[in-house]
Order: structure tokens, then C-alpha cells, then sequence
């Protein structure tokens, strides 16, 4: 007796690793199909330090319902986003962004390094409609240029957009997409392992265009301030003792 119910039990289990194996298997297909169908496009809004950067992802719909997205932005030195700004604007998006460090909002570019951010749309699964991100991006104040340049350039690479799910554990099926470590919510308690979609790294960086100073003024508008100020005191001065205000 005992040994049917071990037989019994030992068949179930066979076919259910069978049945999930192959769901799993099915489901990694798909989310590759969906890896393959998907977009990224990036555009520049505004001008000056202040600017916007919107990205638009473009999701095959009505292939999975329980897929998460996730837009890593990796950011250079010469600009910053302003938490502050974030999270004032929290109420007017649909989407929530984590840092992975602080940022100083008054420090110049030489004195910074660059950062992260992990930016989560709240909607999961696929939808008829395209996900659109927009972030406030500013830029910081850069050194004076010795060699007469009234302008720098700093280069933004486009955001690697990242898809995970539970159902597909067999992430080596997905190549030539790589699988990532990335926090798996904005709650950053705990890493899961996301699939990176592969075909996104044609495209071509975005370029910020910033004013610098010229160095080569410095001694001039110093002495010029200078000899400004001095013959202001000695002009107040002398009006003062004539007047005999002291």
C-alpha cells in the first residue's frame, strides 16, 4: 500500500516539474519575443542649465501580465537631478526613481562624479499605450576655459531598459540579452536579476551644451573691478569730507 502512495506521489511530482519546466520555458519565449519587439527613444526638451530628458518605451502588448519595467539612467558629472524636484513632483507622475547616492546640488562638475538612477513606471505589465518618462535634468557650473572655448559638451548615454518576472528563471535562454543585477523595487531591499534588452546600445548619446567662462579675462576683469572700486571709495570719500559728513 505504502509503496503505491510513494509511487503515486513520486509520478505527480515528476509531472508537475515536467508541467512547470515547460511553462517556465514557454514564458521565458515570450518574454524574448517581447525583449525583441521593444523600443527605447530619448529627446532633449528646453534649454539653458535647465532640461528635460524624455524617454519613451514602446512594449509589444498582450504577450505578458506580470512583467516589471526598469530605465537605468547613468549619469555623468557635468549634470544633476534634484531630489527635492522629484519629490515634489511625485504627484504628477507615474512613475517613482531611486538614487544610488546623494547629491550635492552646489558643487561644480570638476568636483563631482557621476551617478544612477533607477527609474520604475508604477504601471506593470503590458499596455496599448507607450511608457513616457520625463526627468528634470540640470547642469552643473563648469571650470573656465583657458584655451578660449565658450562652451562644453557633456554626453548623456541613453537608459538601458531592463524587464524582469518571476515565471522566467531560465535567463540563459535570453541570449544575446544579458541578465543584470538591479534593485528589484524603489524600496532597495533586495537585488534581482533583470534582463537587459541588447539591440538599444545603437543608440547615439544625447549632448548637453553648457556656457563656461574664459579664463584668459580673469586678470583683466580683477583689475578692472579693482580700479573700479578703488576710484569709487576715493570719489565717496573725497565727497564726504568736503561735505564734512564724517
Amino acid at each position: 500500500m505504502y509503496s503505491i502512495l510513494l509511487s503515486v506521489f513520486a509520478c505527480l511530482s515528476t509531472c508537475y516539474c515536467l508541467v512547470a519546466k515547460a511553462e517556465n520555458r514557454d514564458h521565458c519565449l515570450l518574454l524574448k519575443q517581447w525583449l525583441e519587439s521593444s523600443s527605447v527613444a530619448v529627446e532633449l526638451s528646453k534649454k539653458g542649465f535647465h532640461r528635460e530628458v524624455i524617454t519613451t518605451v514602446e512594449l509589444k502588448p498582450d504577450v505578458l501580465s506580470d512583467v516589471r519595467v526598469l530605465l537605468v539612467h547613468r549619469w555623468p558629472r557635468g549634470v544633476y537631478v534634484d531630489p527635492y524636484q522629484l519629490a515634489s513632483l511625485s504627484d504628477q507622475h507615474d512613475w517613482k526613481i531611486l538614487l544610488d547616492s546623494a547629491i550635492d546640488l552646489e558643487l561644480p562638475a570638476h568636483k563631482t562624479s557621476g551617478f544612477v538612477t533607477y527609474v520604475y513606471p508604477s504601471h506593470i505589465g503590458p499596455t496599448p499605450r507607450p511608457l513616457k518618462v520625463t526627468i528634470p535634468v540640470h547642469g552643473r557650473y563648469h571650470e573656465p576655459s583657458f584655451v578660449g572655448k565658450t562652451f562644453t559638451s557633456v554626453d548623456v548615454e541613453s537608459p538601458e531598459l531592463l524587464l524582469w518576472t518571476e515565471k522566467c528563471t531560465q535567463l540563459s535562454s535570453l541570449q544575446p540579452h544579458a541578465a543584470v543585477d538591479a534593485p528589484c523595487t524603489v524600496s532597495n531591499s533586495s537585488t534581482c536579476q533583470w534582463v537587459k534588452i541588447q539591440h538599444q546600445q545603437e543608440l547615439s548619446p544625447l549632448s548637453f551644451q553648457f556656457p563656461v567662462g574664459d579664463a584668459s579675462l580673469v586678470a583683466p576683469v580683477c583689475g578692472g573691478t579693482l580700479l573700479v572700486t578703488m576710484s569709487c571709495c576715493a570719489a565717496l570719500s573725497r565727497y564726504m569730507w568736503k561735505h564734512r559728513i564724517i
